[in-house]
């Protein structure tokens, strides 16, 4: 009997001594690859997802601000990592007296919806 016989699959391999299957510059290629790949999978949606937000943040930091400062001559919506809010979008107005002046943390995903709402809300009331 021999030592392969329940497992046929396996009769007549012979293993590569020492020998790689691929070479160092067969694999480095693949990684490569593997790697362009992926950015190109990711950074599209990336670049999307910042182009909405600042479009975003834009919009309701000009309601905020022409809710809360009319007489301001514009608006500055900055994605900032240790602002008053901590982590995400901040609205500053710009040009009012006395430069300019933080109106409202926007958030990480801002939305213009929710300051289009609180902008009527408080109007009405």
């Amino acid at each position: 009997m021999s030592e392969h016989d329940d497992e046929p699959e396996l009769s007549g391999y012979e293993p590569h001594e020492g020998r790689p299957l691929r070479s160092r510059r067969m694999v480095n290629a693949m990684r490569v690859i593997v790697l362009l790949g992926i950015v190109g999978l990711v950074l599209p949606g990336v670049v999307t997802t910042i182009g909405v937000a600042s479009r975003t943040a834009n919009t309701a930091c000009a309601d905020w601000v022409s809710y809360e400062i009319p007489d301001a001559e514009g608006f500055d919506a900055r994605f900032e990592l240790f602002g008053p809010g901590f982590l995400g979008w901040e609205c500053y107005s710009v040009g009012a007296f006395g430069g300019d002046e933080h109106i409202v943390s926007l958030g990480l995903i801002p939305s213009g919806r929710v300051a289009r709402e609180v902008v009527r809300t408080r109007t009405a009331a």
